[in-house]
């Protein structure tokens, strides 16, 4: 789960970590009197969505009057923001940032993140901040620093000092990192998050290290430990239908495509995708309905798919497992008629009782298409929505 930029300074600023005076503002008049309140020559108001990329797509502007303040909110707030990461639809803005200015003398770019291969927390840090990271990983690696952390021990002072040195920070300054990289550590530890991004990491003129822009990923498995993840929520960052989903225990991701995809396990949903490409055809979503596939599951992820207008074609594909395929073929009938589709149904049954399964929804009087196999299923599903 992402955080806004304001939610993941608040956070890091009650671990000690230093962050620019900045208030959010929902609204222009706030905009306005947050600016007041911050008072000074100039402002720097920016857009809050969950995307990188704000500055070149005009989401980070300076200003310096009040009435630039009103002007820039009343063209930023409610409208999308389109970033080299969001697609061609944009992210919805709800709130800005309006942040005092900083005097930079120096960049850096500092993160901690969760190395899956090395199964550790792991810092990493440059002297080239406030660009592409990835960018810079593919193109010149040799300018990234690790600090890998040690489980048993966790985070320690010394591997601050060694990075301190490393980018070329002087005494005062190695003790400013240490204490926002504890603090960083701090955060991850109580949140239980994936990645804690401070970019850039400002040095300022006067010498002090300064978090200008952060990012805050919490991991989705862990939110049940987390009532406060409620509160960070921000459900205008996310398709409608993803967070219907969400309350129903769906796993549901909005793709380009228009074939709908209902598939119980995630390796087999993605392997499902891929075989429509292979055969021509566009993936509407991502739709995982888990193991059981439950009939009111079925029914709830038919409804999800069918309020996409660009789909033209469904196709199901279940493995009966955990649960007979016989059951699985009742819980699509049973929701097939309380839906109402009007749109070609392809359906893929395999496991235990498959030919029971397929028996009925043969005998089921619904226009459902039957697949013999993955591959034989995917091409009727190419072929009924480009048809």
């Amino acid at each position: 789960m992402n955080l806004h930029e304001y939610q993941a300074k608040r956070l890091l600023a009650e671990e000690g970590v230093p962050v620019p005076r900045a208030i959010p503002a929902f609204s222009v008049r706030e905009a306005v009197n947050q600016a007041r309140e911050l008072g000074g020559p100039a402002w720097v108001v920016k857009a809050q969505v969950h995307a990188g990329g704000r500055g070149k797509a005009g989401g980070v502007r300076v200003v310096h009057s009040i009435a630039e303040v009103e002007k820039t909110a009343q063209e930023l707030l409610g409208k999308p923001l389109v970033t080299v990461q969001t697609g061609p639809q944009g992210q919805h803005v709800a709130a800005l940032l309006i942040e005092e200015p900083s005097q930079i003398a120096r960049e850096l770019y500092l993160a901690l993140m969760v190395d899956r291969g090395q199964a550790r927390i792991t810092f990493l840090a440059t002297q080239e901040g406030g660009m592409d990271i990835e960018e810079l990983a593919a193109s010149r690696p040799e300018a990234l620093h690790r600090v890998v952390v040690e489980p048993r021990t966790g985070f320690l002072p010394f591997q601050a000092r060694q990075l301190g040195f490393q980018l070329g920070l002087d005494a005062s300054q190695v003790q400013q990192l240490t204490r926002i990289m504890q603090g960083m550590y701090r955060l991850a530890q109580r949140l239980d998050a994936l990645m804690v991004e401070i970019n850039p990491l400002a040095i300022t003129i006067d010498g002090k290290l300064l978090a200008l822009d952060t990012k805050v990923v919490m991991d989705d498995n862990a939110l049940y430990r987390h009532p406060e993840s409620d509160e960070l929520f921000d459900s205008t960052q996310q398709d409608g239908r993803e967070i219907t989903a969400r309350q129903f225990g769906l796993n549901y991701i909005s793709l380009e495509g228009n074939i709908g995809c209902m598939v119980n396990g995630a390796g087999l949903a993605m392997a499902t995708m891929d075989l429509i490409k292979l055969h021509g055809g566009e993936p509407a979503n991502f739709l995982d309905v888990g193991g059981g596939a439950a009939a009111d599951k079925v029914t709830q992820a038919f409804k999800l798919i069918l309020s996409d207008i660009r789909v033209k074609a469904i196709l199901v594909n279940i493995f009966g497992g955990i649960t007979r395929c016989d059951l699985l073929a009742q819980g699509i009938i049973q929701a097939a008629a309380e839906v109402g589709i009007h749109l070609p149904v392809v359906v893929r049954l395999e496991g235990t009782k498959k030919e029971e399964g397929m028996a009925l929804l043969r005998d089921s009087g619904l226009s459902l298409i039957t697949a013999d196999g993955l591959t034989d299923a995917a091409m009727k599903a190419v072929a009924a929505a480009q048809g």
